[in-house]
């Protein structure tokens, strides 16, 4: 197979990218919301979200019957003791859930329980209200900014039973609080703050990513465009499924951006990570955010970091909501691996490509599994 120069290849995904960004005006067919089909009490769910047998949740699967397994839980208040030991016990800690899970818990992250607390909570009243107040959020493709109730943009694809809620809140020049809901009256406040708070767990995360991976600590801050880096926030909302052994709250993917810290529903578990061909469910730790890592991390460190595989199951009795808050590369900055994990031996893994011509991919086919970074490591070797 003949493989393109990097100049030629970043070429052919800039033209890509022009392309595909003319045909992100709109979505293909009539967007359905998923939490109205839920409350008119329908037995069956729609052909267009039954997942093919493949796809389909297999709850007996995802439960351990011999021991109670769960991601590791890091007490992140550690790294700032005067113990040096501890200090590097937690940095250790923090490596082998990478390399391990790709997933791991923080306590001790010091948001304040109260505000976790009240901005999940406006968000469950943003749902609550009725549908004409939240159409006036719908969004497009183009950017997702808004209410919404799919990802990809391809004709007849098989839809998640979710609904969401998508806003940008760094770079500065991205953020329009006029597009954040105007009710409930305290949201644009508590969404402005708890992006604050959480944006600093990230950046702590970066930092010892970086040290992790042998790199200056600021090494991936600055990777991702150092003040210019983008946060995002996504928060979902599952509603109640009469079948939810054919459906999935969201397919199975990896984040295509950095770091995702998601703060989870606490009373229903949702979240499935595939661990060593496996798929387990979540227990989400009280006051805790669920950390994972994203393909640019895969990207940056030349593959020593791993994105990982994920998905949500939904509940038949009771909705879900939860907040992620994506903390990714700034667009038009070219992502490829660094230097110094580039040797003879471990020659670069990924071309260099920018993370608004990557994340086209997911806006365009849907949650995919992790094919598209694994499609750069075929085509580039």
């Amino acid at each position: 197979m003949y493989i393109y120069p990097r100049a030629t290849l970043h070429l052919l995904h800039l033209h890509s990218t022009k392309m595909m960004m003319n045909c992100l005006q709109c979505w293909p067919e009539p967007v359905i919301r998923v939490q109205h089909l839920s409350e008119t009490g329908l037995t069956r769910i729609p052909e267009r979200y039954v997942k093919k047998p493949s796809d389909r949740p297999h709850f007996l699967d995802s439960i351990d019957t011999e021991v109670n397994i769960n991601i590791p839980v890091i007490d992140v208040q550690e790294l700032l003791s005067d113990d040096m030991s501890l200090r590097r016990k937690t940095a250790a800690l923090i490596k082998d859930a990478c390399r391990e899970w790709g997933f791991f818990q923080v306590v001790n992250h010091g948001v304040r329980q109260e505000l976790m607390e009240r901005t999940r909570d406006v968000w469950r009243q943003f749902f609550e209200l009725p549908m004409e107040e939240k159409q006036k959020y719908a969004n497009t493709p183009r950017t997702y900014e808004g209410y919404g109730s799919r990802v990809g943009v391809e004709k007849g694809i098989k839809l998640d039973w979710c609904d969401y809620f998508f806003l940008h809140y760094l770079p500065l020049g991205m953020r329009d609080q006029t597009k954040w809901p105007s009710f409930p009256l305290s949201c644009r406040e508590l969404v402005g703050e708890y992006s604050k708070e959480v944006v600093k767990v990230g950046e702590k995360m970066m930092k010892i990513l970086s040290s992790n991976l042998g790199l200056e600590e600021e090494y991936l801050q600055e990777a991702f465009g150092g003040e210019e880096m983008s946060a995002c926030m996504r928060i979902n909302y599952y509603p109640k499924c009469p079948q939810p052994e054919l459906t999935l709250g969201l397919s199975p993917h990896s984040d295509p951006g950095g770091l995702t810290l998601l703060l989870p529903d606490e009373n229903v578990s949702g979240l499935q990570v595939r661990h060593r061909h496996r798929w387990l469910t979540v227990t989400p730790i009280p006051n805790a955010f669920i950390v994972n890592l994203g393909d640019q991390l895969q990207v940056v460190s030349n593959g020593n970091y791993k994105s990982v595989e994920h998905r949500v199951i939904v509940n038949s009795v009771k909705e879900r909501v939860s907040l992620a808050l994506f903390y990714n590369p700034k667009g038009d900055i070219l992502m490829k691996p660094a230097e110094q994990l580039v040797t003879k031996d471990h020659p670069p893994l990924y071309p260099p490509m920018t993370f608004d011509e990557y994340r086209l991919y997911i806006r365009t086919r849907g949650p995919s599994g992790k094919s598209q970074v694994d499609s750069l490591l075929t085509f580039h070797q």
